[in-house]
């Protein structure tokens, strides 16, 4: 996987707001008792700071020091607190066995090739306690004609999974899931919704059966 601290070195906050979906998520945890949180690929932190501020005990793994970095500083900058690390998401998480209440990813674990997505959902079930919840998004393949200015150049490397030519992403791979394979990918969990959210990511809300 290519380097992701460059990216965030030049551009800084890719995004400040948090997801549109954590409200209501944030509600879920409420109601399923969940204390304790991973955000997966936390790249700056805007979740950190989100669901910190509402008193959930947060981690945050990301592969960019530069990221990292500035996840720190917003959290201090807040007055919060996060447990912040390095971490690839295709090796095997630092944490124990059903260490978290809940494990959200926001268009994050699509990039990769798809033994390491699996290799990936599996780390995320395997740190879950039984009851646990997962969010993740990840983006949906357009069809029909692109606009140039938005055509990345996609090189199929395997099947759905993508490496753009060029663009702000060239050379970052692309899984683009449907909804079935998503459903299929964590048929480990019970799925609670899958939808489109308004950014047109496709999204899926998953609970660790017993």
């Amino acid at each position: 996987m290519p380097d992701w601290d460059e990216i965030f070195r030049t551009q800084g906050h890719l995004f400040r707001e948090p997801h549109s979906e954590m409200p209501r998520l944030l509600s879920l945890f409420k109601k399923n008792n969940v204390r304790r949180v991973l955000d997966l690929g936390c790249g700056t932190g805007r979740h950190l700071v989100y669901f910190a501020g509402q008193g959930i005990e947060m981690y945050g793994t990301d592969s960019s020091l530069s990221a990292l970095a500035l996840a720190k500083e917003w959290i201090d900058e807040e007055g919060l607190s996060a447990n912040v690390s390095e971490h690839r998401m295709e090796h095997d998480f630092p944490f124990d066995n059903g260490f978290f209440d809940a494990v959200i990813s926001i268009q994050v674990i699509h990039h990769n090739l798809m033994r390491e997505i699996r290799h990936t959902i599996r780390e995320i079930h395997r740190v879950l306690r039984v009851g646990g919840l997962v969010f993740v998004s990840v983006p949906v393949l357009q069809t029909g004609p692109i606009p140039r200015e938005i055509d990345w150049h996609l090189e199929e490397v395997e099947d759905r999974t993508y490496v753009p030519q060029r663009g702000p992403e060239s050379g970052i791979p692309h899984h683009y899931f449907t909804e079935q394979s998503l459903r299929s990918a964590f048929l480990a969990f019970d799925i609670l919704d899958v939808f489109i959210d308004d950014t047109g990511h496709r999204c899926l809300i998953g609970m660790k059966r017993e």
